[in-house]
This record gives structure tokens, C-alpha cells and sequence, in this order.
């Protein structure tokens, strides 16, 4: 497509800059007529060969406004890519592109918000003050939560006759009530769930232990503004949870044999296995150290320079840091999310705060889960699925 585009620029906050296309109405006739084009030879319409119906009549079946979508798609990548290349602009993100006109015979106008590299003044990098990045510790309680992690799939899961306890495995029925009003979306029946941080909501975590079967707890819980059920979002509701079934979970003991099968024979003893388990996780907190100092150097210069960070600019650095991390745990046989587990935090806490500054207060809905498991039974044993309600936890897709 060449046309000569009217285009109007204006720096914006945030390393971003403001454009407003006006577009020759002879290339929005011209992509009207080419829309349709397309359109009608694939148009099936009783009583004519396939391209050979009336344009009238095509457009009467398409409706205007489904038409001028249809236009829309085609035009604008176009016009804003010719745009973006006449003002030599380089985008680091998608564009925001608005609409504001569109219609046969006239000119189009449309309006662009796009994020560039911001202009960078650099400050005096002689004077930085570096922060203190505290070395993450490995802790014996961080190594008997990953020598837990790694026997769980070989746990074995049994029937009791007792009431629930924290780390049992609890088949239930789920009922979600708001303003009165069930939503059977949400609820479930003979659901199994595990008692577990990351699994269920805060509030049934402490309310299900001590239950027995038959018995019922209740909790009223808050939902986020932005729950995918339209009927609970931003509402209080509240979720009834009946015990159907209890089932323990016995991780196999800890020896010489099990060492040797875990290490896949690389150690004959439990103690050397051990060490090497709490050399990987050693090695893995080197590397988020290395990681925070790397932070905090490029937030001191970033201080103390000029510069406008955009939003795009900031979330691509954290999806490419969190990727770094993620190879250098995988080297040590670790997942993000469970080294992130072991260490108190989720993904979203370390990305809102990514050098290790002190954390905002969360609203008590449900800690976004590690991994959410596919079933509480441990895997290589028969299991029944069942769907899960994501009222025990909305992170659950």
C-alpha cells in the first residue's frame, strides 16, 4: 500500500508517542472495495454460484457494521505500519490504535499510541551507591521441603477413619453461594482436594482441619474484581465445604535405597544425597543472588539518570529475568515456581518488587499456587478426575 498519509505526532509521558493518521478516503474506498471482493467469493447464497451474487445483496447479508469491522482488520496494520515508517518510528511494543473515523467517501482518522525507547541522560556512574542485596540463605527447612517435593510422587495415599489434617487429601463437596443465590457454576461434588499452602483459599486451610466426615465448615471470602465468573466478581461470598472422604498421604521413608533410586544411582547413601540436594539449592540461591545485585545496579544507575521507563519496556526486562532464572534453576534440577515456594514468595510478589524491597500487604484471597495439581493422588495410581471449583482458588484455570 503507498498513499500519502497525513500524519500528526506528539510526545507523550512514558516514552510514548501520540499519532493521528488521516487517511485518503480513495484508499478507504479502495479497501472497502477490496474487503468485499473477498467477501463475496466466498459467499455461498442460495440461488448463485459462489462469487457470482449481487454486491447489494452481499452487503445486505454482511450488515454494515460487520462490514466496517471487517475493513477495519485490513486498513489499519497497514496504514500504521506505512505511518510508523515515514516518521521513523520504532515500536517496543503493540500500538493502541483507536478508530475515531471510518466510513465510504471520506477521509479515516485514527489514533495511535506507541511506546518507544525512552531517551536515556546517564547520571555520574563514579558516585553509585550500591544496596546491600542479602544473600539468600538455604535453611534446613528449605531442604526438607525439596527432599519432600521430590519423594511426593512416590507418596502413598490411603483411606482414614480420623478427621482431616493439615497435608491430607480431603474428598468434598463444594457449594458457592452469593446474594443468596447458588452458583452452580462453582460448585462441585466428591471434589478431591489436598491440604495444602497454594491449593486451597487461606480461610479453608484453617477452617478444615479437625473435620470429620459428614461435618460442613463454611468461610466467607472476597472475590478479585476481575473473577471469571461475572456472578462472584468483586462480590463476598461464600463457600460450604462438606467432608465426604479422608485420605493420608505418606511420603516413603527417607534412606540409603530411596537416595539411590532418586539420585538414579549417582549416590549410594542418604547423606550424599542430601549435601548434593543442598549443594543445588545453594547454587540456586548464588544465582538469585547474582540476579538482585545485577537489579539493584541497573535500578541505581537507572536513579540516577534521566530517564522515562515505560510500562512495555519493564515487563519485557521482567519476563527475560524471570527466563534467565529459569534456565539457571533448571541446571540445578529446580522449577521456578517451587524454588520461589521455598523461599516465601510467588512469581507475581518477586516481579512487583524484583530486588527484594519489602512486599505490599495482599488482600487475603488465595495464594497463586506453584503448580496446580491435576489430581491429589499421587501420579502411577489409579485416580478418578474431577473438576475443580476455581472458588477454592481463582489461579486455577
Amino acid at each position: 500500500m503507498v498513499a500519502e498519509l497525513a500524519v500528526v505526532t506528539e510526545p507523550l509521558p512514558k516514552s510514548q508517542v501520540g499519532m493521528t493518521i488521516e487517511v485518503p478516503a480513495e484508499l478507504v474506498d479502495a479497501t472497502y472495495e477490496r474487503v468485499l471482493n473477498r467477501l463475496a467469493s466466498r459467499a455461498k447464497i442460495e440461488g448463485f454460484r459462489p462469487g457470482r451474487a449481487p454486491r447489494q445483496l452481499i452487503e445486505a447479508r454482511i450488515g454494515p457494521a460487520a462490514l466496517r469491522e471487517e475493513v477495519v482488520e485490513a486498513i489499519v496494520p497497514e496504514v500504521l505500519q506505512q505511518a510508523m515508517r515515514d516518521e521513523s518510528i520504532d515500536p517496543i511494543d503493540n500500538p493502541d490504535v483507536e478508530v475515531l473515523e471510518l466510513e465510504r467517501g471520506r477521509p479515516a482518522r485514527l489514533k495511535a499510541t506507541i511506546t518507544v525507547m525512552p531517551q536515556v541522560t546517564l547520571g555520574d556512574v563514579s558516585n553509585l551507591a550500591l544496596p546491600d542485596t542479602p544473600a539468600v540463605e538455604v535453611t534446613d527447612q528449605m531442604l526438607e521441603r525439596r527432599l519432600d517435593d521430590v519423594r511426593e510422587p512416590l507418596a502413598e495415599v490411603t483411606p482414614v477413619e480420623r478427621e482431616v489434617r493439615t497435608g491430607d487429601v480431603a474428598v468434598i463437596d463444594v457449594e458457592v453461594e452469593a446474594d443468596g443465590q447458588v452458583v452452580e457454576s462453582e460448585s462441585r461434588k466428591a471434589m478431591e482436594a489436598e491440604l495444602k499452602e497454594g491449593v486451597l483459599l487461606p480461610e479453608l486451610l484453617a477452617a478444615l482441619p479437625g473435620t470429620f466426615v459428614d461435618e460442613q465448615r463454611e468461610v466467607t471470602v472476597k472475590f478479585p474484581d476481575d473473577y471469571s465468573e461475572p456472578k462472584l466478581a468483586a462480590r463476598e461470598g461464600t463457600i460450604r465445604v462438606t467432608v465426604r472422604g479422608i485420605k493420608e498421604k505418606v511420603l516413603p521413608e527417607l534412606n540409603d535405597e530411596l537416595a539411590k533410586q532418586l539420585s538414579g544411582g549417582k549416590h549410594e547413601t542418604l547423606e550424599a544425597y542430601r549435601e548434593a540436594i543442598r549443594s543445588d539449592l545453594e547454587e540456586a540461591a548464588k544465582a538469585m543472588s547474582r540476579m538482585a545485585r545485577e537489579q539493584a545496579l541497573v535500578k541505581a544507575l537507572v536513579d540516577s539518570s534521566q530517564v522515562e521507563v515505560p510500562d512495555a519496556l519493564v515487563e519485557k526486562e521482567l519476563a527475560t529475568q524471570l527466563e534467565s532464572m529459569e534456565r539457571s534453576l533448571g541446571r540445578q534440577g529446580l522449577r521456578l515456581d517451587r524454588y520461589f515456594d521455598y523461599v516465601g514468595k510467588t512469581v507475581p510478589q518477586w516481579a512487583a518488587h524484583p530486588g527484594g524491597q519489602k512486599e505490599p500487604d495482599r488482600p487475603p484471597v488465595l495464594r497463586i499456587p506453584p503448580a496446580p495439581p491435576q489430581s491429589a493422588r499421587s501420579p502411577g495410581r489409579g485416580r478418578r478426575r474431577a473438576r475443580t471449583s476455581k472458588a477454592l482458588n481463582p489461579d486455577l484455570d
